[in-house]
């Protein structure tokens, strides 16, 4: 068993840990949720954002990969029993990200993490360009992000590590911290969250996310600043780029006032088609629009059963949603450049009706398995996975 005590650089790289199912359905989250992250062009979807934005139930695919993790860091790293989740995280890093020599205990306030684990969720050279990770010295001198991977290394200075500048693309990850020190433990911060969350009503509406603020969903260059005139909204962007226009419910809306636009219903368009399905908010839009990327390869095959809409869009539609676009993406070219590995997909109205309804299903099968977990996560104080077989 390895000894952090007596070796110098520690770490080591498992091929294939997580399965292609888990990777898209982690990309999947992070593309219908992620807020500006913590250091330019980069966007972070944290677990306790999930759970304060009305989407607690998507925590649900993070627990058996954490638990998972959790013991293989304890095994490789001789400390059974020992060690606390303190974060986790799913990260992307767009054109311009980058990270210079440092090790992961090198600001005062992260003392506590001792371990940590990057799982990569996409491929160098097919989904981004640069972005490799490298150790300063010593063993697995430089790693190749490819999806599945996981490289874990005792967080301290010596795996002081780099990652080169993302050239095109956006490079996905989720991040975990491992402390041995239980006051750092996330599991009991998150219960606290989760208990103070109502869980136990099944109404659909209760499943439906709610946008945080506008400011965390303001992309700028000028990272200090969400007032910049240069910016994007991240919400309207991802639609964008996937070739979707917005076409808001209430005619009245300003188009200028973007935190009310975050909450307000409205319907998606792609050329002179409207398709008439009012969704709740933006979120709730971009979660489905991702879904349906999510799981385009099962709609091929999906009946439809309801009737489908479809009808023209107006003119007066066509010029309000334009003007949405202008002040939503006041710098259209930044956005189409850092989601430049999205690609708009042919839409087919039909599937994305199936997409609608296999959400549905999707976010109450996760309600209910959080339901019946969370009396047993708040007994230990601990989140743990468990069997839903017999459920």
């Amino acid at each position: 068993m390895a000894n952090p005590e007596d070796q110098e650089h520690l770490r080591l790289l498992l091929p294939n840990f997580l399965s292609a199912r888990e990777c898209k359905e982690l990309e999947f989250i992070h593309k219908s949720n992620c807020t500006v992250g913590y250091r330019p062009n980069v966007f972070s979807t944290t677990l306790s954002h999930l759970i304060a934005t009305n989407c607690a139930h998507l925590i649900m695919p993070f627990v058996p990969i954490r638990e998972r993790l959790k013991e293989k860091v304890e095994e490789f790293f001789g400390c059974e029993y020992e060690l606390f989740v303190e974060f986790t995280g799913l990260i992307s890093w767009s054109r311009g990200a980058s990270i210079g020599w440092h090790s992961d205990d090198n600001r005062p306030y992260l003392k506590q993490r001792h371990f940590a684990a990057v799982c990569y969720l996409n491929n160098y050279g097919d989904d981004f360009k640069g972005g490799r990770f490298h150790f300063q010295d010593g063993d697995l001198a430089t790693i190749v992000p490819s999806s599945g991977d996981v490289v874990i290394y005792t967080a301290d200075s010596r795996n002081t590590h780099s990652v080169d500048e993302v050239t095109g693309g956006e490079r996905l990850t989720m991040a975990l911290w491992f402390s041995r020190d239980a006051a750092h433990d996330e599991d009991a911060k998150l219960i606290t969250l989760l208990s103070r969350t109502p869980l136990s009503n099944k109404s659909p509406e209760l499943l439906l996310p709610l946008p945080a603020s506008s400011n965390m969903y303001w992309f700028s260059l000028d990272h200090a600043s969400s007032d910049d005139q240069f910016g994007f909204d991240i919400c309207c962007a991802r639609l964008h780029v996937l070739g979707y226009d917005v076409v808001y419910s209430d005619e009245k809306i300003s188009c200028s006032n973007i935190p009310e636009l975050l909450i307000e219903r409205l319907r998606l368009a792609r050329g002179d088609e409207l398709f008439d399905y009012e969704f709740v908010n933006i979120l709730h839009a971009l979660q489905v629009v991702q879904f349906y990327c999510w799981k385009t390869s099962d709609l091929k095959f999906a009946q439809v059963e309801s009737t489908i809409k479809v009808v023209p869009l107006s003119q007066s539609q066509r010029d309000k949603s334009l003007r949405l676009k202008s002040e939503s993406l006041k710098d259209r070219h930044l956005a189409e450049s850092v989601f430049s590995s999205e690609g708009a997909k042919h839409s087919h109205w039909a599937q994305l009706t199936v997409a609608v309804a296999m959400w549905g299903d999707y976010v109450h099968r996760l309600h209910k398995e959080l339901v019946i977990c969370l009396p047993h996560w708040n007994s230990h104080q601990s989140i743990f996975h468990l069997s839903f077989d017999d459920k």
